[in-house]
């Protein structure tokens, strides 16, 4: 008689760790496709990113955080709360730490928010390629005496040694169950979002180390049509230097920052794109809660389908009159 399949198994994890620990490249790594852009800026990562991972006997849903830090604005509170509820409801926690640097006050303030999870964690020593091999067993021993650890693996997210191992061991600890995505689907972000993303990535990419924190990007318009989709996006920063900066001598760097940011996400999104970029000082934005509050766009699509309903629920008053 065969001996039956194993059981799917299906879950949730977050990756959590201090800035520039390597956690977006990580997410990208383990999906295999750009979900989450990876600047060398600190605090990136201003929402949890959602990738999915499907394989042939589990699917693993595996949430990027932003890194661990000491918030002063409102934007660092409400990254702060896309952590706490990136972790909510989770089956196994990744901490992931940067190998190649010195122990520092931030692994510590990671250490301690991974051990208020009362589940399986996973230990990443991360960047592994830029680490001697004989300083890796007394890394590990320094981690394993500091947290009881489920698993300790060495990785490179960057080269992907190790990422495979972690699938599989991810997979050991998920519980049995169907998926919660189609097997094609590899995030739940908007391209709406993405595009913001890939457009910030990119101002990231060409602006000089003062200016990461004070860049926000907000997608004023977005239309799919045939040929192409029409993007008019805005960004924004907190100085007129810094708009002088992102625009750059007769508007070379805009124009730089456009056409990768266009051409990346054709071939993301697999259509010819329209990008209109403008660029808007608004000082102090971090604290304003009305673009705070648009850079989350799952709270901006919880706020638009309690709209509807509303709209539909008055709709239904208005017909019984």
């Amino acid at each position: 008689m065969a001996s039956s399949a194993p059981p799917f198994k299906s879950g949730f994890a977050a990756i959590l760790g201090q800035a520039n620990a390597g956690k977006s490249t990580l997410l990208n790594a383990l999906v295999g496709e750009k979900v989450a852009i990876v600047s060398s800026h600190p605090q990136t990562t201003r929402n949890r990113i959602l990738g999915i991972v499907s394989r042939p006997g589990a699917q693993i849903v595996i949430s990027d955080t932003p890194g661990l830090h000491k918030p002063d604005s409102l934007l660092g509170r409400q990254m702060l709360e896309e952590i706490e509820q990136a972790l909510d409801g989770i089956h196994v926690l990744l901490l992931i730490v940067d190998a190649a640097r010195k122990f520092s006050t931030g692994d510590q303030r990671a250490i301690d928010r991974a051990a208020q999870f009362h589940g399986p964690r996973i230990l990443l020593l991360n960047k592994i390629d830029r680490l001697r091999k004989e300083a890796l067993l007394p890394l590990i021993d320094v981690y394993s005496k500091k947290l009881d650890f489920a698993e300790i693996i060495p990785i490179s997210a960057l080269t992907g040694d190790g990422v495979e191992l972690l699938l599989r061991t991810l997979e050991k600890y998920l519980p049995e169950g169907t998926p919660y995505f189609p097997e094609d689907q590899y995030t739940d972000q908007p391209e709406r979002f993405l595009a913001s993303e890939i457009i910030r990535e990119k101002v990231l990419a060409h602006t000089r180390q003062e200016l990461p924190h004070a860049v926000a990007v907000l997608i004023d318009k977005f239309e799919e049509s045939e040929p192409q989709t029409r993007i008019h996006a805005t960004i924004y920063v907190a100085r007129e230097g810094q708009k002088a900066i992102v625009i750059g001598r007769a508007g070379v760097m805009l124009k730089t920052i456009g056409t990768e940011a266009r051409t990346e996400l054709e071939e993301i999104l697999g259509r010819k794109v329209f990008l209109d970029l403008f660029v808007k000082v608004r000082p102090a934005w971090r604290d304003q809660p009305a673009i705070v509050r648009e850079l989350d766009w799952r709270r901006q699509m919880e706020e638009m389908s309690a709209e509807e309903e509303d709209e539909g629920s008055e709709f239904e008053q208005g017909g019984e009159g």
